[in-house]
């Protein structure tokens, strides 16, 4: 299995029009992309990509707005984004300790190799994930455990 690298922390990014900015302090905790349909949908594109973290990791400018929608399984999921560009900085739910932000946000997104993908049941037919990588149909019932321990060892924190 190929070896990545984390950069150095803080890792940063912004929205499109730079007017909102973050910074994160801690490393990821696991990196995949996600094709369900709201996804696909927010991002205009044929999956979104999710860099997992623990909430206490993130500082952000002030200034964000949020959306919120109720998921199929009944939770509140907000999704916060820049007022003035639209793109979304990142999403979670009200009462996980994590969340994801969206790396094609971060200033270098040159380093980062999914883990696995999510949600392959709404996948564009297009796309093909690579053969060694994670594949689910929905969401993990694991709670992510096998894509973050197969992040792991791709970027070598075992």
């Amino acid at each position: 299995m190929r070896r990545y690298e984390i950069p150095r922390l803080p890792l940063t990014g912004a929205c499109q029009c730079g007017k909102i900015r973050y910074r994160l302090n801690a490393r990821p905790l696991v990196f995949y992309l996600c094709h369900c349909i709201e996804c696909q949908r927010h991002t205009s594109s044929a999956f979104g990509e999710s860099l997992r973290f623990e909430r206490d990791a993130l500082d952000v400018d002030d200034g964000l707005a949020l959306f919120t929608r109720t998921s199929d399984s009944g939770a509140a999921r907000e999704g916060w984004f820049c007022p003035d560009c639209g793109v979304r900085i990142w999403h979670g739910t009200k009462t996980s300790p994590e969340f994801n932000i969206k790396a094609g946000t971060l200033d270098d997104t040159s380093w980062l190799a999914p883990a696995g993908h999510i949600w392959t049941r709404s996948m564009q037919g297009f796309f093909r994930p690579h053969p060694d990588d994670l594949v689910y149909e929905t969401q993990p019932d694991d709670k992510y455990a096998a894509l973050r321990k197969r992040w792991a060892t791709m970027y070598g924190l075992l």
